[in-house]
């Protein structure tokens, strides 16, 4: 059995709109056991003085594609996979040093990949993978030039490592069932035009509303939901009224959509680093042009959005979204959220928020006995300074993930 006790911490979770001075925090094996005002007497334990530094729950991100290792998804369809798992790692340790503890990821990642991290193989957050997300032909999972006739494999797998085709009701039904026998966690669809993709309009709805429909179905009787790609104000009301919990981007959202998502208990995930990291760098990371020019329709509409959503009471996750060499911008989303958001809105939404979202409320989010032990020691108060939270986890002495130090800059 192994203690670690932290003495005199800061305290910042969602519990509470300001850091708690004074605290004394133990962890044994992978859990928190005990959170005090007053010290704690544990004689075995690895201690730890914090003098005043903040203790706050393990970050997470609700949209990364941890196998887009290019930011020209086309290249990748003629790299080896085993080249595309062997960055991926890279960009997994990487997140990790930066304080996410889990992310969720959306599209690409598959169950031997969690697997690896979860057997420490490859150290990373916790990994929710969607596996193949669900695309109609000439949708945004489907990377085909208006010149090329190859219509895929007999499974429907996309010719693209990050999507798979599928199209009518008997199709999405058997792709959903088949990416749920695959281990997914949650099922991604693709219910409007994309950036990144190469021949529909960002403003296109995409699925029929029987072969959403049919999709959530699926996933509710595996005891998941659906999370949808989606843009426009048209394309999100679809998916929220054929019971999709998870709308991601939503650039274009208005406010009777917005309050819609309220109202049926919906999340939304901004994904605004992207859109700014695409405008500045795209072009000289092989973005082909066409998706240049479809980032100025929705780069600065986000923070409308986000705004909207915040009138709306709607429940507002914590995503990223980036691709490539720009995953290193990934912290920057908290400075960019906060715009229009107050720092203990966004630290709620990368901590509580996305813990709800994962159903994982009663294990990561807040620092409480019994959650699992992700901890990250701040260097100073994030809810003063988000910068805090950014820089590659320069500011973090000490990372813990399921009571396992992955970084311990602080003598004992």
């Amino acid at each position: 059995m192994s203690q670690i006790l932290f003495r005199n911490c800061g305290l910042l979770d969602g519990t509470y709109p300001e850091v708690r001075e004074g605290f004394d925090v133990l962890v044994v094996d992978d859990r928190i056991e005990e959170v005090s005002d007053r010290p704690i007497k544990a004689e075995n334990a690895l201690e730890i003085d914090l003098q005043g530094r903040t203790l706050m729950p393990g970050l997470t991100d609700a949209h990364v594609h941890v196998t887009a290792v290019e930011a020209n998804l086309a290249i990748m369809e003629d790299m080896s996979p085993s080249l595309i798992t062997a960055k991926s790692k890279v960009l997994l340790k990487k997140m990790l040093l930066r304080g996410f503890t889990t992310v969720r990821d959306a599209g690409g990642a598959d169950w031997g990949l969690a697997e690896a991290v979860r057997l420490g193989l490859f150290k990373g957050p916790r990994l929710l993978f969607s596996g193949h997300p669900l695309s109609q032909t000439g949708g945004h999972g489907d990377s085909r030039s208006k010149n090329d006739n190859y219509e895929g494999c007999a499974c429907g797998v996309n010719h693209s490592s990050l999507s798979r085709l599928a199209d009518g009701v008997d199709e999405v039904r058997k792709a959903a069932r088949d990416e749920l026998r695959k281990g997914a966690t949650q099922i991604k669809i693709m219910a409007s035009g994309g950036v990144a993709s190469p021949t529909d309009h960002v403003a296109n709805t995409q699925y029929s509303l029987e072969e959403i429909r049919a999709v959530v179905e699926e996933a509710e009787a595996a005891r998941t939901y659906v999370m949808a790609h989606a843009y426009t104000a048209r394309a999100i009301k679809r998916a929220l009224e054929c019971g999709v919990r998870s709308i991601e981007h939503a650039n274009l959202i208005d406010q009777a959509t917005a309050e819609l998502a309220t109202e049926k208990g919906a999340f939304v995930v901004p994904t605004m680093v992207t859109y700014q990291m695409l405008d500045k760098l795209g072009r000289e990371m092989g973005l082909p042009e066409v998706s240049q020019r479809k980032v100025n329709d929705v780069r600065e509409a986000a923070f409308v959005a986000l705004d909207i959503l915040k009138k709306a009471g709607t429940k507002i996750g914590h995503g990223s979204d980036l691709l490539g060499e720009m995953h290193e911008y990934q912290s920057l989303e908290f400075s960019l959220k906060a715009e229009v958001l107050t720092p203990h809105e966004v630290i709620i939404a990368a901590t509580m928020t996305n813990a709800e979202l994962f159903n994982m409320s009663d294990q990561i989010g807040i620092i409480k006995p019994g959650y699992l032990a992700d901890l990250l020691v701040v260097e100073g108060n994030p809810l003063a300074d988000l910068n805090l939270l950014q820089e590659q986890g320069r500011f973090m002495p000490v990372i813990l993930q399921g009571g396992k130090f992955i970084k311990n800059h602080l003598a004992a």
